[in-house]
C-alpha cells in the first residue's frame, strides 16, 4: 500500500478521517483502537507494520512503520470501506456510507490527505507534507507513526456508538493495506 495508509492507520485516525469529511464540531465522543492487521502482497515493494499501543491508562495510539519501494502514480488506486457493529460480532457489521470511492493515488492525495491525514499525523510521522496541489512525488523511504492520535479540528459532533471496520486498499503495483476496528462510545462531560 501507500503511504496514505500509513496516516490513515493511526488508531482511529482513518474511521475519523472517514466520518469527518467536511464536518466541523467539538466531538462528543471518544474512540479507542482495538486492532490493526497490515497486509502487502510484496514485501520487496512495500513492507507495512502497524501496532496499537497503550500510551496511558484508558489512551491508545498507532505506532508502525512503512518501508515504501516504490513510486505510485496515476496506475495507482486507493479505496476505503467501513462497517459498523453494535455489538462487535463479525456477523453484526453492516456496510456504511463512510468510504473513499475508488479513485488514482493523485487524487486520494488532493483530497482526504491533504484535507485530514495531514492534519491529524504532521505531528506524529515523517509523512510527506505539502500545500497546494500534490506534486506527484512520493519519496521511496521509510515512513514512521509514534504514538498517532486522532484529536485534531474537523471531526463530526457526533458518531454512533459502537465497533467500525475500516478497510483501507491500494493496488498497483503492490496491494496493501490494512484492516482497522476501533470502539466508538460518547464522552463522559
Amino acid at each position: 500500500m501507500s503511504s496514505n495508509s500509513l496516516l490513515s492507520i493511526t488508531g482511529g485516525l482513518f474511521l475519523i478521517i472517514l466520518i469527518a469529511e467536511h464536518c466541523s464540531a467539538k466531538r462528543k465522543w471518544d474512540y479507542e483502537p482495538l486492532s490493526i492487521n497490515t497486509y502487502s502482497s510484496d514485501e520487496s515493494k512495500l513492507k507495512f507494520v502497524a501496532k496499537i499501543e497503550r500510551v496511558a491508562r484508558g489512551e491508545f495510539a498507532i505506532g508502525g512503520t512503512i518501508d515504501f519501494k516504490y513510486t505510485p502514480d496515476s496506475n495507482t488506486m486507493v479505496e476505503a470501506v467501513a462497517h459498523r457493529s453494535i455489538s462487535g460480532a463479525e456477523s453484526d457489521y453492516k456496510l456504511i456510507p463512510f468510504t473513499i470511492a475508488k479513485q488514482p493515488f493523485p487524487d486520494y492525495m488532493n483530497s482526504h490527505y491533504k484535507d485530514l491525514v495531514i492534519r491529524n499525523l504532521a505531528k506524529c510521522s515523517n509523512l510527506i507534507q505539502f500545500e497546494g496541489k500534490f506534486d506527484g512525488v512520493w519519496p521511496q523511504k521509510v515512513y514512521t507513526l509514534d504514538k498517532c492520535v486522532a484529536d485534531s479540528d474537523g471531526f463530526p459532533e457526533m458518531v454512533p456508538e459502537g465497533f467500525y471496520r475500516i478497510n483501507f486498499t491500494v493496488t498497483n503495483p503492490v496491494d496493501w493495506g490494512f484492516v482497522l476496528i476501533v470502539k466508538i462510545f460518547n464522552k463522559l462531560m
